[in-house]
Formats: C-alpha cells, structure tokens, sequence
C-alpha cells in the first residue's frame, strides 16, 4: 500500500475490522518510513461480475450508474436530496448483488427501483413507473395511481384515514 503522506509503498496493517456491513474491510495502516498512520478499504468489485439480462436477450455488465441515471431523469426537478438518491441506488445494487450470483433479469432490477422509488416520493415513483411498465391507457395509470394511493410506505407508522373505505373527515 501506497502512503498517502511520502508515498513509499511499505506499511503494516495495525488494526483490520469490517465496514459497511460486512462489505468491506477497514485497516488502520502505519508508513514504515514516515510512520505516519492512515486508513484504507478494501472492497470487492461486485459489478464486473453481475451481468444483466435485458429484455431483449442480450447482456450487459452492471452498472450502478444506469440505475442513479433512471432515478435522476425521474425525480427531475423535484426536492429530492442527492444523498437520498445515492443511498436508493447503493441498497438496490447491494440488494442485487446479495440475492442474484451471476446474472440478474432487468425486469427484477426495475422492479426494486420502483419499490424504493415509491417510498422515497410518489411524484417520482410514477414517473418511473410510467416509463418502467410502460402503462397503454390512461386508465391503467390512474389505477396505479389509486393503489398508489392507498400505499402505506414501509416503516411508516401512517394509517390510511379511511379503515371502512368510506366517509368524510371527522364523520362518525
């Protein structure tokens, strides 16, 4: 390992640890020469090794970036963070990466991102999703719409208003 510091390349690992959930490895490194200490990690590259399949048939490497692409044309200009966007596409690719070995269908990809984009803004979740299913008829969206809706994001502690389905406001 190249030192950050005078850049000789003789360092000793002082402490190694997991990071990121066990993805990575963090070491705590010391120059030999300048005894300057530094941190490192170490991370296997999961996306030369994970192909998709497109709908098509043909194959593709895995890009990550592919994925922030599609969400970023989505939210447009909407207020969604940047870190907000970046964490999104980071869980889909890790969810990928844990569940699927060599080879992943696209379908399954845009799925996760739908699913992660309807948590994260419903604005920007039926914007992909008009892309991603490619709706036919406008009453095919607003049923997505109306289960939209009626969607209760994970870890929310949101109830819908209406537990019978009917009813005005404060009716009862």
């Amino acid at each position: 390992m190249i030192c950050p510091y005078c850049g000789a390349d003789a360092s000793k690992v002082i402490d190694s640890r997991a990071a990121d959930g066990g993805e990575a490895i963090r070491r705590r490194r010391a120059c030999e020469r300048c005894g300057k200490r530094f941190t490192t990690y170490e991370r296997v590259d999961k996306a030369r090794r994970l192909t998709v399949v497109k709908r098509d048939g043909s194959r593709v490497p895995f890009d990550p970036q592919r994925i922030l692409a599609g969400v970023q044309a989505a939210c447009g200009k909407r207020p969604v963070e940047e870190s907000a966007k970046l964490a999104l596409v980071e869980r889909v690719a890790d969810s990928v990466h844990r569940d699927f070995e060599r080879e992943v269908p696209s379908d399954e990809i845009g799925a996760r991102v739908a699913r992660a984009l309807r948590d994260l803004d419903p604005i920007v979740y039926i914007r992909f999703a008009s892309e991603y299913y490619a709706y036919e008829s406008l009453e095919e969206m607003n049923e997505e719409i109306r289960r939209l809706d009626e969607y209760v994001p994970a870890g929310s502690d949101q109830q819908t208003l209406f537990e019978d389905g009917g009813g005005e406001p404060g009716a009862g």
